[in-house]
């Protein structure tokens, strides 16, 4: 498994949380009046 690239302090990131991708998206979809499972599917549009 490839290491997490390190910002300029040296630090690794720490890995996103799939609770707080949900709660990014779900933000995203009310700003845009869209629900979220909607957002997701345009988002994975081609």
């Amino acid at each position: 498994m490839p290491k997490i690239p390190r910002d300029i302090s040296g630090r690794e990131h720490t890995p996103l949380k799939i609770g707080t991708l949900s709660h990014i998206l779900k933000d995203i979809a009310n700003y845009l009046k869209i629900g979220k499972d909607d957002f997701i599917k345009k988002l994975f549009e081609k």
